[in-house]
């Protein structure tokens, strides 16, 4: 994957973290999301700022690729423990995200 697509799927990634973090805030139990809604908030940043981070080509994207890949993992995970179609698309979306994430890291 090249880097300017991997600028894409962070941007969606991080669109669909916010797109999931509003969703989990009309949730009838929102405590019980409270979790999902960090992380949403966490992983959306994270790609943003990587996205950045790529874009401007700096000497230090390795590591912020592999921070991003570690918190789409976990955003990931929470998500795939609720049954709600907007965490497991943000589920799916991040799992993808972090995958390519780590192969960037380490290339």
């Amino acid at each position: 994957m090249g880097q300017d697509k991997l600028i894409q799927q962070l941007a969606e990634c991080a669109a669909t973290c916010n797109m999931c973090y509003n969703a989990c805030l009309n949730e009838e139990d929102v405590s019980m999301m409270a979790r999902c809604i960090e992380l949403d908030r966490e992983c959306a940043d994270i790609c943003q700022l990587t996205a950045s981070i790529l874009a401007r080509d700096s000497e230090n994207k390795e590591k912020y690729l592999s921070l991003c890949a570690d918190i789409c993992e976990l955003c990931a995970e929470e998500c795939g423990k609720h049954d709600n179609d907007h965490c497991r698309k943000c589920g799916e979306v991040c799992k993808k995200c972090a995958e390519d994430c780590g192969k960037m890291a380490v290339a």
